[in-house]
């Protein structure tokens, strides 16, 4: 079986490799057993190589704080693989459903049961969570899975590659290495589901690719993620909470705040405690240890593309820490950038940032920054700032997220009971604990007759049947 397929010829090798992952989960379905044991090898296998891990990616990013990726890759694997272990026996437990008083004495039931191979295309941005965590809800809720890593995270795909082969048979678990053509190949084939992270622009071609198949989906997109801060949130406390969310990862997340709300009066109050934010993180970053970087070349320009727009508007540009010029491009470090008050022709406030820079709008109303939100496309996160339980519910009343995380930001991807998952433009579907294994089953509906049921009487002539319905429904 292979591990790898060749990028010259993907359609024909991902066709036979999907031909035998198929072939062996039709052979043996793994049960309670084979899943429980599965996950524990992986738990434990992956647990064991965490410092290999943080090393691969580090290594893809140029610099990655290790810290960051004990949390994010490393902590998140390991928690939702004890959430699924945890819970697997239960969910997999038929549920009984009420017939009603009409069927009796017939019973009724939902089974969960596996529905075949699942696919997995994941991002460089974590590059082990969002493989891992997809992969072992597949495993617990009884599947084989392919997996594509991302190719611009390289080590950590090959990482991935052999700590899998550690751990499964190729017939359960192949890992499928190549470029953009293979990822295009691989959306394409016909699984039986498909979990894709990554952007909204090529989760489209992606749900273009798996129509021709009917191959269900669990898109995990992108889009503008808005904090908004109420007029009675504190700014130091927002701004705290603002810098974790955005300057983790370099701002390199998905539910990242990707920009602010807040009452016009405090913006220079909030520029102020970001500010005071950096320094109390990073320094003067002349270590910058504890700051990831961007990922590549083309990632790095992209954002100097942002700041530069911005400029030529004659927006007000604040680097919140000064690095050599020299410096910043050799090592790919961007610093933490806020823009204020750009429009919505800004090229900042038209796509997904993905990365340390930060726009802030200031607001008159609340209700003008409701509308904001509520003029693009649904965001994949949200997070209002307000310790007014009637400010909360009106925005949450008022607007409709993927996720929302309330005075506070990224926690909510954490918890594995929380569904994560996008709506419209940033995705479709969810997964985290049981909305994944939910994901990835089929929820067969069964219904068991008696030795005798009233369906015997179903049929013509139907007067004294028809009489009898017309009786009862008085």
């Amino acid at each position: 079986m292979p591990q790898h397929c060749d990028a010259a010829q993907p359609e024909a090798d991902l066709a036979a490799t999907l031909d035998q992952v198929r072939a062996a989960w039709m052979r043996q379905r793994p049960g309670y057993e084979q899943r429980r044991d599965d996950l524990r090898r992986l738990r434990a296998a992956f647990k064991a190589r965490i410092g290999e891990m943080s090393a691969a990616i580090a290594a893809d990013f140029g610099h990655r704080s290790q810290h960051e990726s004990v949390i994010a890759d490393g902590m998140t694997v390991t928690g939702e693989i004890d959430h699924l272990l945890a819970n697997l026996r239960r969910w997999m437990k038929p549920e009984r459903v009420g017939v009603g008083w009409r069927f009796w004495p017939a019973r009724a039931q939902v089974r969960p049961l596996p529905v075949g191979v699942v696919g997995v295309i994941s991002p460089w941005n974590y590059p082990v969570n969002l493989a891992l965590v997809p992969l072992a809800t597949a495993i617990a809720a009884g599947n084989h899975v392919l997996l594509k890593p991302s190719e611009h995270t390289p080590r950590t795909s090959a990482f991935l590659q052999s700590l899998l082969a550690e751990v499964f048979p190729a017939e359960r678990v192949s890992v499928v290495q190549g470029d953009a053509g293979v990822a295009a190949a691989f959306s394409a084939l016909p699984l039986d589901h498909l979990v894709f992270t990554g952007s909204t622009a090529v989760g489209r071609k992606v749900m273009a690719a798996a129509a021709q198949h009917l191959t269900p989906l669990t898109l995990e997109l992108g889009g503008k993620s808005p904090a908004i801060i109420a007029a009675d949130y504190p700014v130091e406390a927002a701004a705290t909470r603002l810098a974790t969310g955005k300057w983790f990862n370099a701002g390199q997340t998905c539910i990242a705040p990707d920009y602010v709300l807040i009452d016009q009066s405090r913006v220079a109050a909030l520029v102020a405690a970001l500010r005071a934010q950096v320094r109390q993180r990073y320094g003067d970053f002349s270590d910058a240890g504890d700051y990831s970087r961007i990922i590549n070349a083309a990632q790095f320009e992209r954002l100097q593309g942002y700041v530069r727009d911005a400029r030529e508007r004659g927006l007000q540009v604040v680097e919140l820490a000064m690095i050599d010029g020299e410096r910043a491009r050799r090592e790919r470090l961007f610093p933490p950038t806020l823009i204020l008050q750009p429009g919505d022709d800004a090229t900042v406030m038209q796509e997904e940032i993905f990365g340390p820079i930060l726009p802030i709008r200031g607001y008159r109303t609340l209700d003008e920054a409701i509308a904001t939100i509520n003029g693009r496309d649904r965001p994949l996160a949200l997070y209002p700032f307000s310790h007014d339980r009637a400010t909360v519910e009106t925005i949450l009343g008022q607007t409709v997220a993927g996720g929302v995380t309330v005075n506070d930001t990224l926690l909510h991807f954490a918890i594995n009971g929380l569904p994560f998952g996008g709506i419209g433009a940033s995705g479709m579907g969810a997964y985290h604990g049981r909305a994944g294994f939910d994901a990835m089953s089929k929820r067969l509906p069964v219904l068991w007759q008696t030795r005798r049921a009233g369906s015997d009487l179903l049929k013509p002539p139907y007067s004294r049947v028809a009489r009898f319905i017309e009786l009862i429904s008085r």
